[in-house]
């Protein structure tokens, strides 16, 4: 029997969407998240993503706990491949599927959930500058600093006199 949660639908949906936030943060690539009320008896949202290494997908999975539990979704159960190539973190309403690519193709599983829709999460063109925590506290863009500029330093050539 599944494990049904208490949290009502838009604080599910908003969690779903810092995860997603969160996993393109943190230089996650391809990420889709889908709305699977109705077609799933087990989550409302499936969360796919690949990552660029097993200790990025890794790191990135603990990032992902730790938001859960910031905003009062714990994780229920928390599976890792021996190889490192899949990660699924399950949140009862919420399924992440951390892939390295090959594994993600392999396994395609956003053709399971041809009928669900996919949610756009994205913001509108701006990256944060702070900390997954604090990105959940406050809605994306407020609070944003402008990134600071690079200093050039210019390397000293010493002449040597009469030459």
């Amino acid at each position: 029997m599944p494990v049904k949660s208490r949290q009502r639908p838009d604080t599910t949906r908003g969690f779903a969407l810092n995860a997603a936030q969160l996993l393109e943060d943190r230089h996650c690539e391809d990420v889709r998240l889908l709305d699977v009320r109705g077609l799933s008896q087990v989550c409302d949202y499936v969360l796919i993503a690949t990552g660029t290494s097993d200790r990025q997908m890794k790191a990135v999975a603990h990032e992902l706990e730790k938001l859960g539990a910031e905003q009062d979704n714990r994780v229920y159960r928390s599976s890792r491949d021996d190889g490192g190539t899949w990660i699924v973190v399950d949140f009862v309403n919420l399924v992440t599927h951390l892939f390295e690519p090959n594994q993600r193709q392999y396994y395609d599983i956003e053709t399971l959930w041809d009928d669900a829709v996919t949610v756009d999460w994205k913001r509108d063109g701006k990256k944060p500058s702070r900390s997954a925590s604090t990105a959940s506290a406050r809605p994306a863009g407020d609070g944003e600093k402008p990134a600071k500029k690079k200093r050039t330093v210019k390397k000293k050539t010493s002449r040597r006199k009469g030459a």
